[in-house]
């Protein structure tokens, strides 16, 4: 599905902020955003539970040849709301980050592979060129946002998500509520796409979350003693 919008609180835009909006948008340049080239869709879950599973929207801009960065919406619309990012990096970057840094990332072989990752509306010739590429990568990443609960406002720490891995994960009302708006078959597409290769050295044994859950806690830390009326919370993915 794409995540039934929960209303946002707040006022509606004022017609004061939306003047000011369109004379900064004249004069401000936006070079980030704008280099942003692409949109793909895809579906993650939470990397401590598969049964909860989102329609991810990404919005990517290469950095060089083996890096590009996404910003990740739960929709297309105008009024989608931004409840992630993600890195995807080439195998050799990959490998060369440390041991412990590589089951935060996910392949991407089987999403490209099976179909279930596209880029809405353009014609399969154009995508499949760009899909022989992304299918040798890997991705990280973080969801700040937990619209499948819906939470009207991104509450809580940061998610670590992981993606498809293999047959019967993706929950069968969200890939056909997303084949019928886009007008796609994923079945079919995977016939197209038989001929590609994911990474030259295979998926690596420690992407994936090393084939267990990562769940993301906050704790307090215990190198430095904080002062009595405060804590010191980190950020960790424990196995």
């Amino acid at each position: 599905m794409s995540t039934a919008h929960t209303q946002v609180p707040g006022e509606p835009t004022h017609t004061g902020t939306a003047l000011v909006e369109t004379a900064t948008a004249a004069i401000q340049g936006f070079g980030p955003i704008n280099q942003i080239h692409q949109h793909l869709c895809a579906f993650h879950f939470y990397s401590h539970d598969m049964t909860r599973q989102v329609e991810a929207h990404h919005y990517c801009a290469h950095q060089n040849e083996e890096m590009r960065q996404c910003l990740i919406y739960d929709g297309p619309e105008a009024d989608a709301r931004l409840i992630g990012l993600e890195y995807v990096v080439s195998e050799n970057l990959f490998l060369t980050l440390p041991d412990e840094e590589k089951p935060l990332w996910h392949s991407h072989e089987y999403e490209v592979k099976s179909g279930v990752l596209f880029m809405p509306r353009v014609p399969g010739v154009i995508e499949r060129r760009d899909m022989e590429k992304v299918c040798k990568t890997y991705g990280k990443v973080w969801h700040f946002w937990e619209v499948d609960k819906g939470d009207n406002l991104p509450l809580g720490i940061p998610r670590v998500m992981m993606a498809l891995t293999r047959d019967g994960q993706l929950d069968e009302s969200l890939k056909k509520g997303v084949e019928e708006r886009y007008g796609v078959s994923f079945d079919k597409e995977r016939l197209n796409r038989a001929y590609m290769s994911g990474p030259e050295h295979g998926v690596h044994p420690l992407a994936n979350g090393a084939g267990k859950g990562l769940k993301t806690e906050l704790r307090e830390t215990g190198c430095v003693k904080p002062p009595a009326d405060s804590v010191s919370p980190v950020l960790r993915a424990s196995v």
